[in-house]
Order: structure tokens, then sequence, then C-alpha cells
């Protein structure tokens, strides 16, 4: 079967099972069984990606949609998508793909690459839709591909990675929008399936490789305190205070049927980042301002109101006040 590939960063064990070292669940996986994933299986003592080269959708997107705001604002991105996810999100957007048994359309590398060079006006390749992560034989082999053919690759991800895995795949990879569900560990464990610490790390050993830019999913009641948005925002900028955040609005979707998030509430808790942090944007919410601005001097950088326009800036820094503006254009 062609999507049936060997897998890296695996393990055997005694008895038959192995481990799987791709992301920190470290799933011990008896044989002829899947791991939490459902993407890796252990078939007589090794382990096989069952997703490699299945694709379930793709699309010319513009580089806002993931969302980057500072990574080329106005250009196209080819984006393509896979099956499955190691996290197991209450109210996961794209659950349909995400939380789905390896489906999809076998392609190759060769073939994603010729049509993004093919598309007119394309940056590159985004990895979207599902967890990249548990696609990463494939998404590693197209990105190093990507690499030689001069094509920016962009990760939308929830940042749920080993360090080797995140180490091997970092030298490829331009830009990355990393989901910070939460700031407790307990709603990372009892409605992501996951942790957070190690989500943190890879956003501190991304920030020292590629661009990236950060966004959180705020649910009413339980990850938009004041005291969560406060915290939050303050690891962000110890990091660095240029990390753009977009805080994006809940909606009920697959298992969680909360009401939507307030719209007041999610323009407090930007108020509330914006003591930390230069960029913070708000997602989800209609009319919403998408505009870059100055931090110093409130100058429009990126016109994003009808077509995507930079604006008052020259060699990186804004022409009225001559602030610095981290944006790569």
């Amino acid at each position: 079967m062609k999507s049936k590939k060997e897998a890296l960063f695996y393990r055997q064990l005694k008895d038959g099972r192995v481990q799987c070292d791709l992301c920190p669940h470290a799933c011990k996986i008896p044989a002829n069984s899947l791991g939490r994933c459902r993407i890796r299986k252990n078939e007589e003592g090794r382990l096989f990606s069952l997703n490699y080269g299945k694709i379930t959708a793709y699309c010319m997107d513009p580089i806002e949609k993931k969302p980057l705001y500072h990574f080329y604002p106005g250009s196209r991105i080819f984006s393509i998508g896979s099956t499955g996810c190691n996290f197991t999100c209450q109210f996961c957007q794209n659950w349909h793909i995400a939380q789905k048994d390896p489906d999809g359309i076998y392609t190759t590398a060769e073939n994603i690459i010729n049509i993004a060079q093919n598309e007119k006006n394309n940056l590159g390749i985004a990895f979207t839709y599902n967890e990249p992560t548990v696609w990463f034989e494939f998404v590693f082999e197209v990105a190093q591909e990507a690499k030689t053919a001069g094509l920016k690759s962009v990760l939308i991800t929830n940042g749920f990675m080993n360090e080797p895995s995140l180490k091997a795949l970092l030298p490829y990879v331009d830009a990355m929008n990393i989901d910070l569900k939460s700031f407790s560990d307990s709603f990372y464990r009892q409605v992501c399936g996951g942790e957070r610490n190690p989500v943190l790390e890879t956003i501190k050993k991304a920030y020292n490789a590629c661009h990236i830019e950060i966004t959180s999913l705020l649910v009413h009641g339980l990850n938009d305190s004041r005291e969560e948005i406060e915290a939050m925002a303050k690891w962000i900028s110890e990091i660095g205070a240029e990390i753009p955040l977009h805080l994006s609005r809940y909606y009920p979707n697959y298992q969680m049927d909360r009401e939507a998030t307030p719209i007041s509430r999610i323009y407090e808790a930007k108020e509330i980042a914006e003591q930390y942090l230069r960029y913070v944007y708000v997602g989800n919410v209609p009319g919403a301002d998408r505009n870059t601005y100055c931090p110093r001097c409130k100058e429009i950088i990126v016109d994003r109101e009808t077509h995507v326009k930079v604006e008052h800036l020259a060699d990186n820094q804004c022409n009225r006040c001559g602030e610095k503006i981290a944006i790569i254009l």
C-alpha cells in the first residue's frame, strides 16, 4: 500500500510492542494496534504511518487565513492536509478530518512540489487542516523538497512534538502558527487530551529557528479569565514581545456545545494581552480590525480592510516614527 510508510522516531520494545517517540504521548503500542492518533500502527514489531501521502483537503489560501499576519502579508500559499491528530480537543474545528481514521487521495511529494510551483504567485506550501505532526514522514519529505525548490514551508500546528522530531523538521520550516490552547495544565489534559509544557517548549525552540505566530481559541468560562490571559501574554512577551498573538472566538463545535464566547470578552482579552505584546489580533469576529499598526505611533503598516496593502514601511521601519516592525516581506 503506497500510503503506508515505516515511521520515523520509534523503538522496539519487548513482547512485540513498539514505542512511538514522535510526540510526548510516547505510545507503547502492542502488535497490530494503533497509537492514540490512530495514524501509526505496529505491524509485526515495525511502526508504520498510515496516512503517508494521503490528501483530504487542498486549496490556495491567503496567508492571512492560517493565520499568519507578519509573514509575507497579502501572499497566497498552497495549503494541504491529511487526517489525524495527537490531540482530542472537544471543540475541534476540523474534527471531520482531524478526528478520523486514515483516508484521502494518495499523492507524492514530487506531485505536491509540481503543483505548488505551477500555481501563480504562490509563496509555498502550508501543512494545515489536520495536525502535521502525525503526518510527519510526508511533511518532512515535502518540506525538504520545497526548500530545494525555493518554496516556503509553513506549519499550522498544536506544537505537541518531541524535541528530536522538531529538531529534524525545523531547518526546513520557514514559519509556524502554533496553537496555545490554554495556559492551564488541567485544560490541556481535560479538554485537549494533551499536556501544556511540551507546547511551550516547541514555541521557545521554534522562535529561535523560524517565524512564529501564536493562536489561542478562547472558550468562555474555561480559558479566558483575566489571570490566564495575562499569564499567557506575559510568558510570550518574555520570549519575544513582537510575536503576533491571534485571539480567536470559540463557536460550538464537535463535542462542545457551550455558547459562543461573547465578543466583548474577546476584546477584553485583547486589551489585557496588549499590555505585554505589540501585535494582538482578534479572529472569528465579523468586522474585526485586521490591520497591523505601528506599536509606537499607531500608524497603519498593513491595511487589510479590502485588499492587503503594506504602507508606511521602509527597511522594516515605520516611516512616521522609525519604530522597527517585526514583519517578513
